[in-house]
């Protein structure tokens, strides 16, 4: 075989694994400083890129790292720093992507041949992340065996064999390393509590425990959110739930639960866990973040429209809630208005008094803000506290 029938061949096959990554359900986010530029290239140049790369940076220069990672690095080119970057891909995935999809994150720094002679190994990491995985591999090459653009494509090929690892789909590439050349690769497996862990600890912002069947939905880039504590869920949720995504039509619905609480310790992963059982049972997605605040719950779900009650309203526009001072509730919740976020507001009772948003004074610059839900619509007055005082819990 000669060099023009080979590289045809193998042009054919990475073409194939790209098709085969497409053709998957994940999603991924891609970091890659200092080489596999040409997976990137692979990744893009067949058609499906969409339904696969969300977002791919190239950190390359020092300060584009620091600023990546906030903070120096101990090495640029290491193991960790490959890892740290797969966890930011992940978390950065997981707010970009369709609801309920499984993401990647790929993080990758190398040491490759350049202009000037390096004093070290020309070696390169590459890391992947997965809701229930951490892949890492460091290989180190022989100096001077190859140009700097032939090492590119080498840790190109054992890029994208490792993105299709994390999605699923099979990859035979030959490796093009010499025996020499050292291959060192990790994994770590998280289970459920494990991650479930990691999310409290901060690790993770979120994960979606995509119950829903709703095929109509699935495809949807936009959330209608009800954050709650859900203890227990009720059919009021379940109906203000409905009637909320009836006016967002196309809206992909689901509930949240913050399993970091600004005022109590975290719920436990045991409590996490028996309240995600309540959404198995009625096939409605929940989502567990770490966020209880609703500006933050804005960042980490931009372009969402969040369902609440009209108590939770007069709050949401209390300066009180913000040390005292008027200003900085406008500029925060300005700030959530600017991500795309909007609230859906339900009647409630304030104080005995049954009240809807047209009763709530809103700012002016917040107004197109806050949507109401006609009480015609909704009204449900029990509530979760009165449940658990009927069931003596």
């Amino acid at each position: 075989m000669n060099d023009k029938e080979e590289e045809a061949m193998t042009e054919a096959r990475i073409k194939t694994v790209v098709e085969a990554i497409h053709s998957s359900p994940t999603q991924s986010v891609l970091y890659l400083a200092g080489g596999a530029s040409k997976a990137l290239g692979w990744l893009l140049s067949v058609p499906g890129a969409s339904n696969t790369v969300l977002e791919a940076v190239i950190p390359y220069s020092r300060m584009s790292t620091i600023q990546l990672l906030g903070k120096v690095p101990t090495q640029f080119c290491s193991q960790r720093t490959a890892e740290e970057m797969a966890l930011l891909a992940y978390n950065r995935a997981l707010k970009l992507s369709r609801p309920g999809s499984p993401v990647v994150g790929v993080g990758f720094t190398g040491a490759l041949a350049s202009i000037r002679p390096k004093l070290g190994d020309h070696m390169f990491h590459l890391s992947t992340r997965t809701s229930d995985r951490l892949w890492v591999s460091t290989v180190t090459l022989s100096k001077g065996l190859r140009t700097r653009e032939q090492e590119d494509f080498l840790s190109s090929q054992l890029l994208l064999k490792a993105i299709a690892y994390a999605c699923k789909v099979p990859a035979t590439f030959v490796s093009g390393l010499t025996e020499s050349e050292a291959t060192n690769e990790c994994e770590k497996q998280f289970s459920e509590d494990q991650e479930l862990e990691q999310l409290i600890n901060g690790e993770i912002c979120f994960k979606v425990y995509p119950f829903s069947s709703d095929i109509h939905v699935t495809n949807a880039e936009r959330k209608v959110i009800l954050p709650g504590s859900f203890n227990p869920l009720h059919e009021g949720h379940l109906k203000l739930l409905e009637v909320a995504s009836s006016i967002c039509g196309g809206a992909y619905p689901c509930f949240e639960i913050s399993a970091v609480n600004a005022d109590k310790p975290p719920l436990s992963i045991s409590q996490i866990k028996d309240r995600v059982k309540q959404f198995e049972e009625v096939g409605k997605s929940v989502i567990i973040s770490n966020q209880p605040y609703f500006y933050k719950k804005a960042e980490t779900f931009p372009g969402s429209a969040f369902v609440i009650g009209a108590d939770t309203a007069v709050r949401l526009v209390d300066p009180k809630y913000y040390d005292g001072d008027y200003k900085k509730m406008l500029k925060i919740l300005i700030g959530c208005k600017e991500t795309g976020c909007t609230f859906l507001v339900g009647g409630r009772n304030v104080g005995g008094v049954f009240k809807v948003l047209e009763d709530i004074e809103i700012p002016a610059a917040l107004k197109d803000m806050f949507i109401p839900i006609p009480a015609e619509k909704f009204r449900m007055d029990i509530s979760s506290t009165e449940i658990r005082k009927r069931l003596g819990i």
